[in-house]
């Protein structure tokens, strides 16, 4: 695997070490030894997979609230994503940045979420699969989000006249600025 920071502290886009033959290729996509001595998160509590069948499905921006923190590394195993990470880690120098990055089946990328960061994607194609690797167990109590077009972020995400968003995502309320 190799790390490659983003303007996020904490989050980075991980790419495969591809072993290539004429089968086609190997590459490892979770290691905790590899995760810690990149100052990562190294465990694991769940793995889920998402569906979304239509393009330009949106969801997000979500996170676990204190205690029940959580940090994601996030994979596009089939179709393509424009996936986002948000800072809100209100004494982090990135706090209310973001930073987005294109996941698909083909390149083989990875986003790393650390915890205290929201995350969320709007689909590129139809029929994307997305691979979500947790660190601490789901807690719905804990369970929140921001809007993923508040003007507090500015989030530029990809042009969608059809764009599908569920009734929770598009009912958050404006963010209130910590710190």
């Amino acid at each position: 695997m190799r790390f490659v920071e983003t303007p996020i502290p904490g989050a980075v886009v991980v790419e495969l070490a591809r072993h290539e033959d004429e089968r086609g290729f190997f590459a490892r996509v979770w290691d905790p030894e590899e995760l810690a001595a990149a100052g990562l998160t190294p465990g694991l509590a769940q793995a889920s997979l998402s569906r979304s069948t239509r393009e330009g499905t949106l969801r997000g921006m979500h996170f676990q609230v204190a205690p029940h923190e959580e940090a994601k590394l996030v994979r596009c195993v089939r179709g393509a994503i424009f996936d986002v990470v948000l800072d809100l880690r209100p004494t982090s120098p990135a706090y209310l940045g973001w930073h987005g990055v294109r996941l698909d089946e083909d390149n083989g990328k990875a986003l790393y979420v650390p915890e205290g960061c929201a995350h969320g994607f709007q689909t590129l194609v139809e029929d994307s699969d997305v691979l979500y690797l947790i660190s601490s167990p789901y807690v719905p109590e804990a369970s929140s989000g921001v809007r993923w077009d508040d003007p507090a972020f500015g989030i530029e995400w990809p042009e969608n006249a059809d764009r599908t968003i569920g009734e929770r995502d598009r009912a958050w309320p404006d963010y209130v600025r910590l710190g």
